[in-house]
C-alpha cells in the first residue's frame, strides 16, 4: 500500500506536479502518424499530461507541436489553416512555425510589424513506430530517441492502436505489470470458445500460481511468472517494464508465429489516460489481417471509435458484459482481453486509494515499479536525471516457454540479460 501522500505524488501528472515534472523528462507517445498523415492536412488536438496542444504536419512534412491557444488572444489554434509551412490562427491570422514563431502577423500593418517578439509553446517531436513522440521536458536535458525494438521493424511487421482509458495512468500500467491476474480475469471456461482469452488447457491457465522474479535494470526491470506444471515442468512468462510507463510482453499471432507486444499508457491528465497498443512479428512473417483487427484484445476498428479513440464497450454499457457468457464460456463475460482490463481498472474510480490496499507475494512487480517511480520523483526533483532515458531497452524482448524444472530458464529464455540486469529482488 502506499500513503495518501505517496498516492499524491505518484499519480498526479500536471506541470507542476512531482511525478508531472518527472514525465516531461522522457519522449511519450502524443499521437498516431495517420492522425496527421499529409503535410498540410488538419490539426490534432493532443492532450498530455494536462497541457492542452495541437499538432499538425507543415508543407515540408515537418511535425509541429504547439500550445493549443494562440498568444494573441488565446482561441483554439485548432480551427487553424494549416499552410505554406505554419499553422494560421483564423482569428486574426497570426501564423507560426513548427518551432512555435511568429511569422506572419494578418491584421497588423507593416510599419507595427513586431512578429519577431512572439513565440508560443512549441516542443520537439520524432515519428518512430507509426508514433508522434514529443519530448515536454526542459530542452537542455532531451534523452536519447525512445528506438524500442518494436519502432525499428518495417511497418508491415507492426502494428500500432490507441484506446482512451477513464482512469489515472498508474491504474493502467499496475494492471499491465500484474501478471497473476491474466490466468484468472482472461480464462476461458470453455476449449471450444473462440473468445479472446487463454483456453483451460494452456500451460497459463493450467500451472499454478506464479511466483515472481524481479531483475532491476537501469531501464525499469524484467519480471518473469513462473508457474509450476506438474512434478517436473514450469511454464515461464517474462516481460519488461521501461520506465515511465511501457510494458514488453510475449504474444503469438493469429497464425501461432511468435511476436512481442505491450501498452504505453500514456497520462492525458490526472483522471484520463491514451493507452498505446502495439504488436510487432519477430519473425520475417509479416502481419495479416487478423492481426490487425486484434479481435481477441479487444482494441481493434470494430471495438474502438476511431474518431474518438473511445472503447464501444465502456462504463455506460456495462463494457458489454454477458452473464450467459460469463456462466458458460468465459471467466469474466467480457469480449476482449484489454477490455476486460479496462472494465476492471476504470471500476475503481480515476484515482484509486491505495492507502486501503492489502498486497501480497503476487504483487511483488507492482510494489517495485512504485518504488522506481518514486525514485525517479526523487532524483529529478534534486536536478537528477531518471532511469529509462538510456538506450540499454531497445533490444529487450519478452519471451515465454515450458521448460524442465531443473533447466536455468534465465540463461535458456534471456541471455540478454546477463548484461543489464543490476539486482534480483
Amino acid at each position: 500500500m502506499l500513503s495518501r501522500e505517496e498516492n499524491e505524488i505518484v499519480t498526479r501528472v500536471g506541470p507542476g506536479a512531482p511525478m508531472g515534472k518527472t514525465m516531461r523528462m522522457y519522449w511519450m507517445p502524443a499521437l498516431l502518424s495517420h492522425e496527421i498523415a499529409e503535410p498540410d492536412s488538419a490539426p490534432v488536438r493532443v492532450r498530455l499530461l494536462g497541457e492542452d496542444l495541437v499538432a499538425f504536419r507543415d508543407t515540408a512534412g515537418r511535425i509541429g507541436l504547439l500550445e493549443e491557444f494562440c498568444p494573441h488572444r488565446r482561441v483554439s489554434l485548432y480551427f487553424g489553416r494549416n499552410e505554406e509551412c505554419g499553422l494560421r490562427c483564423i482569428y486574426h491570422g497570426w501564423k507560426f512555425d513548427v518551432d512555435g514563431g511568429c511569422i506572419d502577423m494578418m491584421n497588423e500593418p507593416p510599419e507595427y510589424d513586431f512578429k519577431h517578439k512572439i513565440r508560443t509553446t512549441a516542443y520537439p517531436t520524432c515519428e518512430l513506430g507509426g508514433i508522434v513522440w514529443a519530448y515536454l521536458g526542459p530542452p537542455e536535458r532531451i534523452p536519447a530517441l525512445p528506438k524500442f525494438a518494436w519502432t525499428q521493424v518495417p511497418a508491415t511487421h507492426r502494428h500500432v492502436t490507441k484506446v482512451v482509458e477513464e482512469c489515472n495512468w498508474l491504474q493502467g500500467l499496475e494492471g499491465g505489470l500484474d501478471t497473476s491476474h491474466a490466468p484468472i480475469l482472461h480464462r476461458l471456461i470453455s476449449e471450444t470458445s473462440t473468445r479472446g482469452g487463454f483456453k483451460p488447457s494452456s500451460p497459463f491457465v493450467a500451472g499454478k500460481a506464479p511466483n515472481l522474479v524481479v531483475d532491476l535494470t537501469d531501464y525499469g526491470y524484467q519480471y518473469a511468472g513462473i508457474r509450476a506444471l506438474g512434478e517436473d515442468k514450469v511454464h515461464i512468462r517474462t516481460y519488461h517494464f521501461v520506465m515511465p510507463f511501457h510494458q514488453v510482453r510475449p504474444h503469438k499471432s493469429e497464425r501461432g508465429y511468435e511476436m512481442d507486444a505491450g501498452h504505453c499508457w500514456v497520462p492525458i491528465d490526472d483522471e484520463t489516460t491514451m493507452v498505446y497498443n502495439w504488436s510487432f512479428s519477430t519473425t520475417d512473417e509479416p502481419l495479416d489481417e487478423e492481426d490487425r483487427l486484434e479481435r481477441s484484445l479487444g482494441n481493434g476498428p470494430i471495438h474502438v471509435d476511431q474518431a474518438t479513440f473511445r472503447s464501444k464497450a465502456n462504463r455506460s454499457n456495462d463494457y458489454g458484459l454477458d452473464r450467459t457468457v460469463q456462466r458458460t464460456e468465459s471467466f469474466s463475460g467480457i469480449d476482449g482481453i484489454n477490455a476486460q482490463d479496462r472494465a476492471l481498472q476504470e471500476s475503481m474510480g480515476p484515482i484509486v486509494d491505495r492507502s486501503k490496499e492489502h498486497l501480497g507475494p503476487a504483487d511483488k512487480a507492482i510494489i517495485q515499479a512504485r518504488k522506481l517511480l518514486r525514485e525517479a520523483v526523487r532524483t529529478v526533483a534534486a536536478g537528477g536525471t531518471p532511469s529509462g532515458v538510456g538506450t540499454s531497452y531497445y533490444t529487450m524482448r519478452a519471451r515465454e516457454a515450458v521448460l524442465p524444472r531443473e533447466v536455468d530458464w534465465r540463461r535458456e529464455l534471456t541471455p540478454d540479460m546477463q548484461e543489464v540486469a543490476l539486482q534480483t529482488v
